[in-house]
């Protein structure tokens, strides 16, 4: 097919933006308060895939199946069209976090798009309905201009992943032959700014845990007791003190990584973390040596989420008897996920902690991906978007949060690229979540891009254990 056939998909993609199609179906998305940690909102989650998005897709001419696990809700949507063309599996997520509705600005409202200064609100514009119905626009661009895909496609959607994906896992191991196909390319997450085009080939992995230690039953006179009394306050402060300094350095060395393999350094080089309004770098902070971006996309970092002793609201003249905190530790490919955990015990003990507790908090982990930057997959990625936009894309070797990518990394053994189509400041999880149209607009024109690339040659494809240029 000649160029101006690929710029007229581009155009039909951009057009579902500028007619107001797009904002009239997320707005319908919008609508549906699917919290899946919400358990009262359980039926809307099945309703949001029978109801909405597999008719999207029937639309298309794609077959849809809903899949259950551990009584989870999944869509299973397909449209195989030549077995000798590559064959896709695109991936997005439904649910959204609760709306906390008291937060948002006067006039805005989690369950309904409003359109401001140049953005749409609502509560999973961003995260993640309004990526994947960017992506769901751009297929029926490309089809609409070609008659037909020129691959197959293969797509799931999953109403959990807020609530750390339950049932994904499983699912993906019970149905992989279901699931097979030569690559994912899938769209969650910020873009590196709201500015560049940004592709992503894995994320760090995510492990949360509580520290605590007791010390005794019932609090005692802070004036009788004091100095005499061990505090589980300060104990608990000097124990986390010995995992990281002053200026949040990881010290146990079984959490950092050798070292930061030369083509991420590379991929790294020209990418640039920007200040959003609300939080700005401080540069003194996290591992000496390394620029922002290798801090966030190729190294560890440890946080304390949440801490407390005695009654912080009305605090009393007593000596505490507990201290508790939620720590977490952001990780990257290389950190032995089993030994996170030992060796934080072994660490204590060794500096004279021995009094604090740990164990894995009720959170299931995320585990640590990341697809070379130099996979044939990501240069021809790269070079899709480019050729769409203009842009240098930035290539993060993986996203700084985390995302069940391992499942199909790992477990259904696809290279991974995603395709993110929100920005840093799009307040997702928060009061006020939104996307810029423009950023809409340019996704939808990047999606029928790289779809309409997937229909022609010159895509990668798998022969034996090796990937070529396909003729």
């Amino acid at each position: 097919m000649s160029e101006p056939d690929r710029d007229a998909a581009i155009a039909k993609a951009e057009a579902y933006v500028d007619s107001g199609d797009l904002r009239a179906d997320l707005a319908r998305r919008i609508c549906m308060p699917t919290e899946s940690q919400n358990p009262e909102r359980t039926p809307i989650l099945t309703d949001y895939i029978e109801a909405e998005i597999g008719p999207a897709f029937e639309a298309l001419g794609f077959s849809c199946r809903k899949l259950s696990q551990d009584g989870w809700p999944f869509l299973y949507a397909e449209r195989l069209e030549d077995e000798a063309r590559p064959t896709v599996l695109g991936y997005g997520h439904g649910d959204v976090v609760r709306g906390l509705a008291d937060g948002w600005e006067e006039g805005l409202s989690p369950w309904n798009l409003v359109e401001r200064d140049g953005k749409w609100f609502g509560r999973g514009t961003a995260d993640n309905k309004g990526q994947h119905s960017i992506n769901i626009g751009a297929l029926r661009a490309v089809l609409e201009s070609r008659g037909r895909l020129g691959f197959n496609a293969k797509y799931l959607i999953e109403m959990g992943e807020e609530n750390i994906s339950p049932g994904l896992r499983k699912l993906a191991e019970n149905h992989k032959e279901l699931f097979r196909s030569d690559v994912l390319i899938a769209s969650d997450g910020p873009r590196l700014s709201a500015g560049r085009p940004t592709v992503f080939l894995g994320s760090r992995g995510a492990m949360s845990f509580d520290l605590w230690i007791d010390a005794r039953k019932g609090g005692h006179h802070s004036g009788n007791w004091g100095g005499l009394l061990s505090d589980p306050a300060i104990q608990l402060a000097h124990a986390i003190s010995s995992i990281v300094s002053q200026s949040g350095e990881i010290l146990i060395p079984e959490w950092r990584p050798a070292e930061i393999p030369d083509n991420v350094r590379e991929a790294l080089s020209d990418c640039e973390v920007e200040d959003s309004s609300d939080a700005n770098v401080d540069p003194e902070w996290g591992e000496p040596g390394l620029s922002a971006a290798e801090k966030v996309f190729a190294w560890p970092s440890f946080s304390v989420l949440a801490c407390e002793a005695g009654n912080p609201k009305t605090p009393v003249n007593a000596i505490p008897p507990r201290a508790w905190a939620r720590c977490q530790l952001r990780f990257v490919v290389g950190i032995d996920t089993a030994d996170i955990l030992p060796a934080l015990r072994r660490h204590l003990n060794k500096n004279g902690f021995a009094m604090v507790q740990v164990a894995k908090s009720a959170d299931e982990s995320f585990y640590a991906t990341r697809l070379d930057p130099d996979h044939p997959w990501v240069r021809w990625a790269v070079a899709s978007i480019a050729r769409t936009t203009g842009k240098k894309p930035a290539i993060l070797p993986n996203l700084g949060g985390s995302l069940p990518n391992d499942i199909f990394s790992d477990i259904l053994r696809l290279p991974t690229i995603w395709i993110p189509h929100s920005y840093p400041g799009c307040s997702q999880h928060a009061p006020n979540e939104h996307l810029p149209v423009s950023l809409v607009r340019e996704g939808l024109a990047v999606m029928a891009g790289i779809y309409w690339d997937m229909g022609e040659t010159g895509v990668p494809q798998k022969v034996g254990s090796f990937l070529l240029p396909q003729n």
